[in-house]
């Protein structure tokens, strides 16, 4: 099965369940894996019942326009995980403060991406640090430069790629924490037979192990996962 990526949601300094990406709605966390809802806490729930160390933080708060959670980044690296950030970043700086806050990449996700030139810009910086997110609602990129609106998910990766991005995450936003089951997949397989050196995350809908397994040929970095895991759907694994 390909590697999990827990999936931490930050709103109001608290994680949160996101369900198809109606953050109005979003509700802080109840699991079955702990009772704690802060980043920490809740980070090493999944460390100890998945034995993971690489999580994937969406920080909600940055993404809306407040104040990154640096402090969070830091306790993370601190204890000893890999934190791949959401931030927002629509600056250079924005990526550094990101970075040296401790995280191991940080996400240039379209939703918030200014644009090609800024892409092609922090890639060059940052490297493989910089991970590319094709965010999309129910298969529509979530984006408002002008220089997108009317690319296809496929060639949207492809300009990203081009531009020297080996990392990206495929996300439906419309799919999450509605466990219906993922639909990135038919992007995945064609970005992956004509990209193959290329570092694919996807996630949106993993409902249980039988998921996962059917995306064994894919050779994924990873997949993201919340719901599944809070609710007990894929089992710890503890044993």
């Amino acid at each position: 099965m390909p590697p999990i990526i827990p999936v931490i949601d930050i709103l109001n300094g608290v994680v949160v369940r996101g369900v198809a990406g109606k953050r109005s709605e979003y509700k802080p966390i109840v699991s079955r894996l702990t009772d704690r809802t802060d980043v920490l806490g809740v980070a090493e729930a999944f460390r100890q019942h998945f034995h993971v160390s690489r999580l994937y933080v969406a920080d909600l708060d940055a993404i809306l326009g407040g104040s990154p959670n640096l402090d969070a980044y830091r306790s993370l690296g601190e204890a000893g995980f890999q934190a791949i950030v959401d931030a927002g970043i629509s600056e250079t700086s924005q990526a550094s403060l990101v970075l040296d806050a401790g995280a191991e990449a940080v996400i240039a996700g379209l939703e918030t991406c200014p644009g090609p030139q800024f892409l092609a810009d922090i890639v060059r910086e940052f490297g493989d640090r910089v991970i590319f997110s094709l965010d999309m609602k129910h298969g529509e990129p979530m984006t408002t430069c002008p220089d997108w609106v009317e690319t296809r998910p496929f060639d949207l990766a492809a300009q990203a790629i081009n531009f020297g991005i080996v990392r990206l995450i495929i996300l439906d936003l419309a799919q999450v924490g509605v466990g219906q089951g993922l639909s990135t997949v038919p992007l995945c397989h064609s970005l992956l037979e004509q990209f193959p050196n290329v570092r694919l995350i996807t996630g949106g809908g993993i409902r249980n192990d039988q998921d996962l397994q059917s995306l064994e040929n894919l050779h994924l970095e990873g997949v993201l996962v919340a719901s599944a895991l809070h609710n007990g759907d894929i089992p710890s694994r503890t044993k």
